[in-house]
């Protein structure tokens, strides 16, 4: 679990590929601190688990989904990442909760700043829309991020200074793909009533998502004196 609050931006050093299988090396400095092997780690939002640890870096395995589902088999050697280490029972949650469970990834479609605001626009792809609300929370690329407009699949974060330089988000361009995590509170509302979160063949298909056999239904709740 995370919060959506990057502790540092890392490079990466080298990555490996095989089929479906990848070994990718992060340099870093401030997430190496008390990090063992077997921890997570949120990269550019994608939890994976650490597979070693050197003094200035750390490795990584990254599998078929993860490959399937996020940017990460798109990363190159000298890329700017976001970091993250997984939460404690002592830390402070400032973001939001974030499993750094990628539910797809988005097309960064418009960027502008305008004084000291910033604004990034991304298009979801079709069906992921119903779980993202104005003035809700979403992680891009591993950041927690208000939704300051929502029009159909288009969702615009409005981003402080600091978080422009703090984290990766700066170096975006348009066309750029981003990894995409949903609230995980408007998932588990969705599968209540009977919308899951469709899985990544499905979104952008016309219909998607379609309705499932949930067990709570709007009558249940009017019923209730909801």
């Amino acid at each position: 679990m995370f919060t959506g609050l990057v502790e540092e931006t890392g490079r990466i050093r080298s990555v490996s590929r095989s089929g479906a299988y990848q070994r990718m090396s992060v340099d870093c400095r401030t997430v190496l601190e008390g990090l063992s092997v077997g921890d997570s780690v949120g990269i550019d939002g994608a939890c994976q688990t650490v597979a070693a640890v050197e003094s200035s870096a750390f490795s990584v395995d990254t599998l078929a989904e993860s490959l399937r589902k996020t940017t990460l088999g798109e990363f190159g050697v000298g890329r700017r990442v976001n970091l993250e280490r997984a939460v404690t029972p002592q830390t402070r949650l400032g973001g939001h909760f974030v499993q750094g469970h990628v539910d797809a990834t988005a097309t960064v479609i418009a960027i502008s700043r305008d004084g000291a605001n910033g604004y990034l626009t991304v298009d979801l792809p079709e069906g992921l829309e119903l779980y993202v609300v104005r003035e809700g929370s979403v992680a891009l690329n591993g950041v927690s991020l208000t939704i300051a407009r929502l029009d159909r699949t288009e969702v615009t974060v409005n981003i402080i200074p600091v978080t422009w330089e703090a984290t990766t988000l700066g170096d975006l361009r348009e066309g750029a793909r981003v990894n995409v995590e949903v609230d995980i509170i408007g998932r588990y509302v969705a599968k209540m009533l009977g919308r899951e979160v469709p899985d990544r063949e499905s979104l952008g298909r016309p219909g998607a998502p379609a309705a499932g056999a949930g067990s709570l239904t709007p009558e249940q709740l009017s019923a209730w004196g909801y």
